[in-house]
């Protein structure tokens, strides 16, 4: 862009760009027009009060007698006034171009216009769902602040005595803080827990002591079909879901599943949780076998050997007596159709079973360990719950797991079908099963919980450990306690035997009634044996065994 200026005076411009600047006369004015750049000033134009020698403006057509007096005389410009002309010439070139730029297209202000107006109704939308909003909230909460809430979670726990480490308790109750109410209440025997169970449904009798009013109880493995059958327990709900269940093994999953006649039924529900387990062992005096010179014990068939005819006790466990028999003979503590399932059928049983008998100084499952303890018999038959605690008191013992397998025993947590009795005499259970059952069961199967059977701290295995061996526990967890000769490993069989245990499923009705028909053979009077062995030992301490059923 130019700008035009107009002056009676002629003006020498030097430019780098354009070097000479002429004027040139308009005939019909006594003007002269000069052109110049509007390229900024410093650069491109410098202004001087006088001519430049060098460059002189080329010499008018009109003579100079013709000239006015102003036209033919060169004048000097104040330095200050042209720069005062020429900076505002430049200010109104660049303030009209910025006005220019500067106004918004009309478009662009009605769209703008219409934004707001959106934003606003926007904003109107929103403060009046807010106020719904609100409003709900004042409501839900209101609710809640109008129920009433307990200030503490209760948790009343049964179990047996000498089954749950103290060290659980302690750290259950640290890791539940305050909120938590705790008890638990120990039995001697598990079928005192049973009975204490079943006295709410026989008798009628509602007492808020007794088991009933737990919100778990600890059962055998033994009494999980009669307390299923007898509705005295509940199934575990939502257990699919529960991260303990999960990781339990496989064969846990199928022993716990029972339909309502506490039946094995892999359509049933889960009725309990184990948090203990073992297996029958056999244990024998190491001083009395190295004087005689005798063989140590490794298998069941041991037990129908001549030299040891009359040194043995056992238990009186229907099924562990005939199960002995059964896994002598290869077949299995389970077997429904013993004709079918074991060469030889019944009578090959029988005949066994009365060798067996005659072996068998006493059968009694309260004092066959303390005949043991006081040397009348070299050799015990029995759980290793009751075991391993007085071999380890002991010493020249050895406790072995049979090579071809042995049965195995396990503690179970159940929940009590309070909710079936209508009382309110049962105490806080009427209330349903406390909200920290899944929590305990779960605190019970950790793999922490395991130390104290690793330790011997409580005999017995964790139940992880039956699908798998851990490395075995640190010597010095051990160290300075006696040393027990065993082939268990943190209290369950090695992993080769472990493959050949069983736990011990419900019988058939065919299987019972050959079970009556083998007990009765060995109870004749050619084969007193048992009834006198237990006058025998009757003036004994008794020793509780896991089970107080007779084989009678």
């Amino acid at each position: 862009m130019a700008v035009l200026l107009q002056t009676h005076y002629t003006l020498s411009l030097p430019s780098p760009r354009y070097p000479y600047l002429f004027s040139i006369r308009n005939p019909n004015s006594n003007v002269y027009n000069f052109l110049i750049p509007t390229t900024p000033l410093k650069s491109q134009l410098q202004f001087s009060n006088h001519r430049n020698p060098t460059h002189r403006s080329p010499a008018s057509p009109v003579s100079a007698s013709r000239r006015e007096p102003s036209e033919t005389t060169s004048l000097k410009l104040p330095r200050a006034l042209v720069r005062v002309t020429v900076s505002i010439a430049l200010f109104l070139c660049c303030g009209i171009r910025a006005c220019s730029a500067s106004l918004p297209p009309l478009t662009n202000v009605v769209q703008q216009e219409q934004t707001i107006q959106d934003d606003n109704d926007a904003r109107k939308h929103d403060a009046n769902e807010n106020i719904d909003v609100d409003k709900e909230l004042e409501a839900s909460f209101n609710a809640w602040k109008s129920k009433t809430y307990a200030l503490t979670v209760p948790l009343k726990v049964v179990a047996l005595r000498g089954s749950i480490p103290p060290s659980w308790i302690k750290d259950f109750i640290n890791s539940q803080g305050n909120r938590m109410k705790f008890k638990v209440k120990y039995y001697a025997t598990l079928e005192s827990i049973f009975s204490d169970l079943s006295i709410p449904f026989t008798k009628g009798d509602h007492v808020p002591t007794t088991a009933l009013a737990a919100d778990i109880v600890g059962i055998g493995d033994s009494w999980l079909k009669f307390a299923v059958e007898k509705a005295i327990i509940e199934p575990i709900k939502d257990v699919e879901g529960q991260e303990w269940f999960k990781n339990l093994a496989e064969k846990w999953k199928v022993y716990l599943r029972r339909n309502c006649e506490g039946e094995v039924d892999p359509e049933g529900d889960i009725w309990a949780a184990p948090y203990r387990w073992g297996c029958m062992v056999i244990a024998y005096k190491t001083n009395s076998f190295q004087k005689h010179k005798l063989a140590p014990i490794e298998d069941w068939a041991d037990l129908w050997r001549p030299d040891l005819a009359g040194r043995i006790s056992m238990v009186d466990s229907p099924r562990e007596v005939v199960g002995a028999v059964l896994k002598y003979m290869g077949a299995s503590y389970n077997a429904n159709d013993i004709n079918l399932e074991v060469n030889g059928g019944r009578d090959a049983v029988k005949h066994n079973l009365a060798l067996l008998a005659k072996q068998v100084r006493l059968f009694d499952s309260e004092n066959y360990l303390k005949a043991f303890g006081v040397g009348d018999v070299w050799v015990a038959v029995g759980w290793s719950s009751d075991i391993i605690p007085v071999a380890k008191r002991m010493s020249n013992v050895a406790v072995i797991v049979p090579k071809s397998g042995a049965s195995l025993w396990a503690d179970l947590w159940a929940i009590p079908a309070a909710s079936k009795i209508q009382t309110s005499r049962i105490g806080g259970r009427v209330r349903g099963p406390s909200p920290l059952i899944h929590q305990w069961i779960e605190f019970c199967l950790q793999s922490a919980r395991a130390l104290p059977f690793k330790q011997e701290v409580i005999p017995g295995a964790s139940p992880p450990l039956l699908q798998g061996h851990s490395t075995n526990v640190a010597l010095e967890l051990t160290k300075g306690r006696p040393r027990l000769v065993t082939n268990l490993i943190d209290g369950a069989p090695p992993p080769d035997i472990l493959e050949r245990c069983e736990f011990l499923e419900p019988l058939s009705n065919s299987a019972v009634s050959d079970y009556h028909w083998l007990l009765a053979s060995i109870q004749e009077p050619g084969n007193g044996l048992i009834h006198k062995m237990r006058q025998y030992i009757s003036s004994l301490v008794t020793y509780s065994g896991r089970s107080n059923s007779k084989l009678t």
